[in-house]
C-alpha cells in the first residue's frame, strides 16, 4: 500500500468493479469514431520549411485514442484494455456498415445533398478495411508494450512506456494502414512520405500530451485505489474474459 494505492497483480483482480472504467471506455470509443468520421473526411496541410505536408485532420485527435489506450492499460490492466479494444473494433464495423446503408438509401426528391453526404460518409471499402485492420493491430501492440514495460520498469518512468508503446503501436498502425489504403493509388514515394510524417506527428502529439497523461493516470489510480501489474496475464488478443 502506498498513498492509499494498493499494488495488485491483474490475475488476482478478476471482475472486481471499477468506478471510472466505463467512462474511460466511452471516451476511447467516442474519440475513435470521431477520428474516423470527422478526421478522415478532410485532408489538410502544414507548412514546414516552405514545403506543404498533407495529412488527415483526424491526426489532431486520433492520437488521443492512443493516450486513452495507454491510460486504460496503465490503470486497469491489459485484460480490461483488451475488452475496450474489441468494443472499439465492433463500433467501427457497425459504423462502417450503417454508413454504407444510409449512403445507399435513395434520397428524397428535392434534396440535393447526396453528393456531399457521399463524400463524407461514403468511404472507399479498401480504406475502411485498412483503417479497421490497422486500428486492431496497432492498439493491441500498444497495450501489450505498455503492460510489459510497466512490469519491466516496476511502474517507474511512466513517460518511457507511454511514448515507447506509441512509437511501436503507431508504427504498426501506419505500416498497415497506408500501404493497404493507398499502395498503387499514390506514388510509392508519397505513400512512404505520408506514412512516416503521420507516424512522427502522432508520436510527437503523444509526447506533448505526457503531462495530461500523468495527471489523469494519477487521479484515476487514487480514485480506484489500485495499481495493476500484468505479471501473470495471458496476452492473447482473442479473449474477452477478465
Amino acid at each position: 500500500m502506498s498513498g492509499g494505492i494498493e499494488r495488485i497483480d491483474a490475475a488476482e483482480l478478476g471482475a472486481r468493479p471499477m468506478r471510472y472504467f466505463d467512462f474511460v471506455m466511452a471516451a476511447f470509443v467516442t474519440v475513435l469514431l470521431l477520428s474516423n468520421v470527422l478526421g478522415a473526411a478532410k485532408p489538410t496541410f502544414v507548412t514546414i520549411g516552405g514545403e506543404q505536408w498533407v495529412y488527415g485532420a483526424g491526426i489532431l485527435f486520433f492520437p488521443l485514442g492512443y493516450v486513452i489506450g495507454d491510460i486504460l492499460t496503465e490503470v486497469y490492466g491489459y485484460a480490461r484494455a483488451r475488452r475496450v479494444i474489441w468494443a472499439g473494433f465492433a463500433a467501427m464495423l457497425f459504423m462502417a456498415f450503417m454508413s454504407w446503408v444510409v449512403v445507399s438509401l435513395p434520397p428524397a426528391d428535392g434534396w440535393d445533398g447526396q453528393a456531399a453526404y457521399e463524400s463524407v460518409f461514403g468511404q472507399v471499402p479498401r480504406i475502411v478495411f485498412a483503417s479497421i485492420a490497422a486500428f486492431w493491430a496497432g492498439e493491441f501492440v500498444n497495450s501489450y508494450v505498455m503492460a510489459k514495460m510497466k512490469v519491466w520498469t516496476n511502474g517507474k518512468h511512466l513517460w518511457t512506456r507511454t511514448i515507447g508503446s506509441t512509437v511501436v503501436g503507431q508504427g504498426v498502425d501506419s505500416l498497415i494502414f497506408y500501404p493497404l489504403a493507398f499502395w498503387g493509388v499514390w506514388e510509392t514515394e508519397q505513400v512512404i512520405a505520408v506514412m512516416i510524417t503521420n507516424w512522427a506527428l502522432k508520436v510527437l502529439w503523444e509526447a506533448v500530451l505526457t503531462p495530461v497523461t500523468y495527471a489523469v493516470v494519477g487521479w484515476l489510480k487514487r480514485r480506484e485505489g489500485l495499481d495493476i501489474y500484468d505479471e501473470h496475464t495471458g496476452f492473447t488478443p482473442f479473449r474477452t474474459k477478465l
